[in-house]
């Protein structure tokens, strides 16, 4: 039988031996990895003890990591990807009455993102709805009408329709840029202003005035159109004035607008910049009556 003190010693022997370290082999070839509490080295009283075994990895085989993960630096965060990037956008544009075109855009990844459509030298903006889409009817300023959509993440797409009777409409553009006061405003066959003559973008008459364009957008693009039939049953002179309210945004400011004018299927232009009144005329009008022509409308 061992005696207490034989016990004794085993027992600090053991402890001693689990204080130095342990050491572990793993169950699978190639990987070794081994601890210890003291070595040689470190502990002048030990002179024959081992030196920790270092840790060791070969033949490693990479089976699952995708290449984004093999090129992640250490330490970086995984960048998302750009669904935008690869955002396929579309555009159709369909004739239709009075030489008018139903403009469609679609650009289903990019919601809510401002939107420029040019057509002939003429330009708007507008904004791609929740879902990215955007309609609208859009005068017509050529035969084949071609229409170029843009946002401002730098996608695009083209949309041609072919018009019908563009020669039997008389057509006059006012457009500009920012919150300029514009309007175009007219009097068709002597009517007075606010008679049921007198047309423009809040009143019909013969002829109608389309606002192209979004208010609330940065900077915007706006253009009014007015259109008239040709042969309506009506004849004499269709008044057309470009009206600027002065506002607190316009007062004691240069602003610019541009006239086109459709005639006999023709379209030409004329630019204006004008220096508007100081800000102790706002709420006032100024009437420009020689940027666009007056119509001269005969009778079939």
């Amino acid at each position: 039988m061992l005696s207490k003190q034989v016990m004794l010693t085993s027992a600090m022997t053991l402890a001693c031996a689990l204080g130095i370290g342990f050491y572990m082999q793993a169950s699978g070839p190639g990987l070794v990895i081994g601890m210890a509490g003291r070595t040689a080295a470190a502990d002048p009283e030990l002179p024959g003890e081992p030196e920790a075994a270092q840790l060791q990895i070969e033949k490693i085989t990479l089976t699952s990591a995708p290449p984004a993960a093999i090129a992640l630096k250490a330490g970086s965060e995984p960048a998302e990807p750009d669904y935008r990037a690869s955002c396929q956008m579309t555009a159709k544009a369909e004739a239709a009455p009075m030489a008018m075109v139903n403009l469609f855009v679609e650009a289903t990844c990019r919601p809510n993102e401002r939107l420029t459509v040019h057509h002939s030298g003429m330009t708007f903006t507008a904004a791609l709805d929740h879902s990215g889409r955007f309609s609208t009817l859009v005068p017509a300023l050529t035969r084949t009408a071609v229409f170029i959509a843009e946002t401002s993440g730098g996608s695009g797409a083209v949309a041609v329709a072919e018009v019908d009777g563009l020669e039997t409409v008389e057509r006059i553009v006012l457009q500009w840029t920012g919150n300029s006061g514009f309007e175009i405003h007219a009097r068709e066959f002597g009517a007075a202003y606010g008679s049921a003559g007198h047309v423009w973008h809040g009143a019909a008459g013969a002829g109608q005035v389309v606002r192209l364009g979004d208010d609330s957008q940065l900077a915007p693009r706006i253009a009014e159109v007015y259109s008239l039939p040709s042969d309506t049953s009506e004849s004499g002179t269709v008044s057309l004035t470009a009206e600027a309210e002065v506002t607190a945004g316009n007062c004691g400011r240069d602003v610019s607008a541009q006239a086109l004018q459709l005639r006999g299927g023709q379209l030409t232009s004329r630019d204006l910049v004008m220096a508007m009144p100081d800000c102790d005329a706002t709420g006032s009008f100024l009437v420009l009556n020689n940027l666009v022509e007056d119509l001269k409308i005969a009778s079939n």
